[in-house]
């Protein structure tokens, strides 16, 4: 490095972001993902020691992926090496594999590739890193906010080590945030202060990305006017111009958080898609959790619509998975949709009544026998006892049905599953009515080439 190279490098590092200026340059700096780089963890012990295999960091932006790969580089006696997957084409990649070679035939030397947004690599440009990841010419990390088992090459994902990182925890974002206030690598020299509730809603707001925090904490300290008493004060109204959102009292631990999931619940229930979206709206502004939100959606689609319109719980699940896959911003459309088609479903609670009465049922009555012709006939010794015998099997008979004892005797007649007189379930009734009307006309006979 000359000069010129030198301080072209200082210079950039003075100017570069806050959260770039923050970033960790050991282990002991970094916050969060305590679950991976814990003193007892794999990675934390292969850092250490130097003896990295390659890996692929996955995980929401602002979770620490390309902070954990400085955090190697720093660390690391091998060559560390970065390009990111946006930019960067074959030729780039050929000068890093020209220079491992290099490295490892004229000086004994590993090479570390990092590649920023690998999922953005294509087939083809994977494929041509996977013969030196795989002789050892490079020791590959990537990082990716997409889950790698959908973007990234399976022959490259079977010799990596793959990490999930989690959003950072509110606790995680406010350390972060105190640190970008007061440390001199940060905003220190300003003689800023943050009040006790902006840094409770910058930690909150923003959903387990420190970047988002870092940035808004930057934005408040170089855009307010210092006070009387010299100081730049970071109240909760500059938080708010910085991060362009309200704070919404949104406890998600107390009574407010359970009366909004409460009220979304009690809307879906009353079919009314107008105020469903309205309370997940609120939900999803004040950052409530997506996948705590999708599963209640998945848990009404059964009570509360059930087989009126059986459609619902698989438009939930597939918002839940597809918002799980997408992310923010995006799965708010994905909820949105999901909320008001279950809103608008017919409505039926058959199901949450049926097994409520069965439950009851086996409580007040306990194991009763099921009816020998039910029982298994496979196992050894059990054709011999009698199981399974007389058993009618129901596709030999018309209509796929047959009448025959299923409920253990002492139940005989009772009836759990009612079916309700709304969407689908109107046909289900009919269906069961008409079946078991036909079939109490004659006597029940399998059908011609049927087996006896």
């Amino acid at each position: 490095m000359d000069l010129f190279d030198y301080m072209r490098q200082t210079n950039q590092e003075k100017e570069a972001p806050l959260a770039a200026r923050l970033r960790p340059r050991t282990l002991d700096e970094v916050v969060g993902q305590q679950h991976i780089i814990g003193k007892d963890k794999l990675l934390y012990r292969a850092i250490q020691a130097d003896k990295l295999s390659s890996i692929i960091f996955y995980g929401p932006p602002g979770t620490g992926k390309t902070t954990l790969a400085r955090v190697i580089a720093n660390t690391t006696s091998a060559e560390f090496m970065q390009i990111n997957a946006t930019v960067a084409g074959k030729k780039d990649m050929e000068e890093v594999v020209a220079k491992a070679k290099d490295n490892r035939g004229m000086f004994g030397k590993k090479t570390i590739l990092f590649i920023d947004e690998i999922h953005r690599f294509n087939k083809s440009q994977q494929d041509y890193l996977l013969p030196f990841v795989e002789d050892g010419t490079l020791i590959l990390i990537g990082a990716t906010t997409e889950n790698p088992y959908f973007e990234v090459n399976g022959a490259l994902l079977s010799r990596s080590v793959i990490f999930e990182l989690k959003p950072l925890s509110k606790e995680d974002i406010e350390e972060l945030i105190r640190r970008a206030v007061y440390d001199q690598r940060g905003m220190g020299a300003y003689q800023a202060q943050i009040e006790p509730d902006a840094l409770e809603f910058l930690a909150d707001i923003a959903g387990g990305d420190a970047r988002a925090a870092l940035n808004a904490v930057e934005l408040g300290v170089m855009t307010t006017q210092r006070s009387e008493d010299g100081k730049i004060h970071l109240t909760l109204e500059v938080a708010q111009e910085c991060i362009q959102k309200r704070a919404v009292k949104y406890d998600k631990t107390g009574d407010n958080h359970y009366d909004t999931i409460s009220a979304f619940i009690k809307s879906m229930r009353g079919s009314d898609p107008d105020a469903a979206v309205y309370y997940l709206a609120r939900m999803l502004y004040a950052g409530e959790s997506v996948t705590f939100i999708a599963r209640r959606m998945m848990i009404c689609a059964s009570e509360d619509v059930g087989n009126a319109d059986p459609t619902a719980l698989q438009v939930a699940v597939s918002a839940s998975l597809a918002s799980e896959r997408v992310g923010m911003p995006e799965a708010q459309i994905i909820l949105a949709q999901a909320a008001a088609y279950i809103a608008c479903a017919p409505k039926s609670n058959a199901a949450v009544n049926a097994i409520a009465s069965a439950m009851k049922t086996v409580e007040e009555t306990g194991n009763l026998a099921i009816p020998v012709h039910l029982q298994d006939a496979h196992y050894k010794g059990a054709a011999k006892l009698g199981h399974g015998k007389d058993y009618k099997y129901a596709h030999d008979y018309p209509n796929h049905y047959v009448r025959q004892q299923y409920l253990p005797y002492e139940l005989s007649g009772r009836e759990f599953y009612q079916p309700g007189g709304m969407g689908y379930e109107v046909k289900i009734k009919e269906h069961m009515q008409r079946i078991r009307r036909e079939a109490a006309k004659t006597e029940q006979k399998p059908q011609d080439g049927a087996e006896q």
